[in-house]
């Protein structure tokens, strides 16, 4: 069997892995969005459209969890004449839905944009319309979603098995496990997908692994340690005291739609509910992060023992008193004349367009707010600027501004395991048995460092692979 590196490779985002057996079935793991690439002038010529295989002849795609950068070019493999299923967990496919649907949402802006752009004769070459699918192609995709339950073995070929075993990192996220038989030799593969962290609000804790031959592995923190180390709600309710009760002051906290806000906001209510807090105004400000509350409501038998004896004891995850959630546009700039102390979470983490730009613009200048960043920012984004110190002055759509609110950070709610996380998770596997480790979603220096750790413990059969690089296994 031959396996290819696609995406994902010396980089963060983008996770992309060929399998292609003996009896030319091809099985795609994973099929997401290169963010590094979206963010540059980089577009690459491809001999098939927008991909460096002939989607027509993928037989198979396995998915490990919704995020973007894992399912974000799903329907664009439709489109360019995938006619097979994908298979993933429920609660992947009920998050991937609400993705996806935003994605071809905004798609839709650009393909307007690119449009009036043209009859303005202007050119846009910051948008490859090749990759923008729309509401049709999300549905196409949809109809041919499988779920399959968490530690069931299921049959996806003659001699092919593959097990989804929870990863903690996501609701629905899992790593899986692929079991297969060729010239009558028995061979195992894992693909990591995103590995969670032990002890995170909601989610269990990732589960190990059997024993395998080949083992894909993320690296995102492999070479950090998380410095949090007290419980959230105590590391959140010491910043809303400093925040929003010391000084009648306001709270921003850019986050993610799904997933962290879902964490965000358990911890509020449990800060209210067993701490005594006073319930402080929260505006949740995203439609998106709305909708994945509701799919993790539905999901609670998913979620790890605290948060399912939580949900019966209060009858509710989310829901407290003086939370709001915005729905339109309106609302969210309404929210900037609120003159009470009060909490707005808001997309997108990064803060890279979404909402939460105009409350950061609103803000950054007001001496009785706080920003609190909550999660890993990309280079050069605004999000990254605010975490590494570059505050004397900030431009903001168009417009300099003197940075007087105070800005805090917490990695708690980040939903990777860190350096001691992963070395935990590969050390499931006998390093006599294991015949190569391959390093994959990660930053080059961090797959570096985290090869040498590894050979520090005794792995030495490690691979940092290149885009489009096979191995025969």
């Amino acid at each position: 069997m031959k396996l290819t590196f696609w995406g994902a490779t010396r980089q963060v985002s983008g996770s992309m892995f060929l399998l292609e057996f003996d009896d030319e079935y091809r099985v795609l793991i994973d099929c997401g969005t290169d963010l590094e690439r979206e963010n540059s002038q980089d577009t690459p010529k491809l001999e098939y459209g927008i991909f460096p295989f002939d989607p027509s002849l993928i037989n198979l795609v396995i998915l490990t969890h919704a995020h973007i950068d894992h399912s974000g070019q799903i329907p664009n493999l439709y489109k360019e004449g995938f006619e097979g299923q994908v298979l993933c967990t429920k609660a992947t496919m009920e998050l991937s839905e609400i993705l996806l649907l935003d994605s071809a949402s905004l798609n839709q802006r650009k393909f307007k944009a690119i449009h009036d752009s043209k009859k303005r004769s202007k050119k846009r070459k910051d948008v490859d319309s090749r990759e923008l699918f729309l509401e049709r192609q999300v549905k196409e995709a949809l109809e041919n979603f499988v779920p399959i339950p968490f530690d069931q073995k299921f049959k996806f070929k003659d001699d092919g098995f593959v097990t989804f075993i929870p990863a903690g990192h996501l609701l629905g996220a899992a790593h899986l496990y692929i079991e297969f038989s060729e010239n009558n030799e028995k061979k195992t593969i894992c693909f990591s997908g995103d590995v969670g962290r032990k002890n995170y609000p909601l989610l269990v804790d990732p589960q190990p692994v059997p024993q395998v031959d080949y083992l894909v592995t993320e690296t995102t923190y492999g070479d950090r340690h998380h410095t949090s180390e007290n419980k959230p709600e105590e590391i959140l309710g010491e910043i809303i005291k400093r925040a929003c009760i010391d000084i009648p002051g306001r709270l921003i906290i850019p986050s993610f739609s799904v997933g962290r806000t879902q964490a965000m906001l358990y911890t509020l209510n449990k800060l209210y509910t067993d701490k005594g807090f006073s319930p402080i105004k929260v505006f949740t400000d995203s439609p998106l992060a709305k909708a994945s509350t509701r799919i993790y409501e539905r999901n609670v038998r998913l979620l790890n023992k605290q948060a399912r004896e939580f949900n019966e004891e209060n009858d509710s995850l989310f829901d407290f008193e003086n939370l709001v959630y915005l729905e339109s546009n309106q609302a969210s700039k309404a929210v900037s004349n609120h003159s009470e102390p009060c909490i707005i979470i808001s997309a997108s983490g990064m803060v890279t367009g979404g909402r939460i730009e105009h409350h950061i613009q609103a803000n950054i200048s007001n001496p009785y707010a706080t920003i609190l960043m909550v999660g890993y920012a990309s280079e050069n984004t605004l999000g990254w600027k605010l975490l590494n110190g570059e505050r004397k002055d900030l431009t903001i759509n168009g417009q300099k501004l003197p940075v007087n609110a105070a800005i805090e950070k917490v990695d708690v709610f980040s939903g990777h395991g860190d350096l001691d996380d992963l070395i935990d998770f590969v050390k499931t596997q006998n390093k006599e048995k294991t015949k190569k480790i391959f390093l994959v979603h990660g930053e080059l220096h961090t797959m570096q460092n985290f090869k040498n750790t590894l050979a520090d413990v005794g792995y030495n059969q490690v691979e940092i692979p290149e885009k489009g690089q096979v191995f025969e296994i």
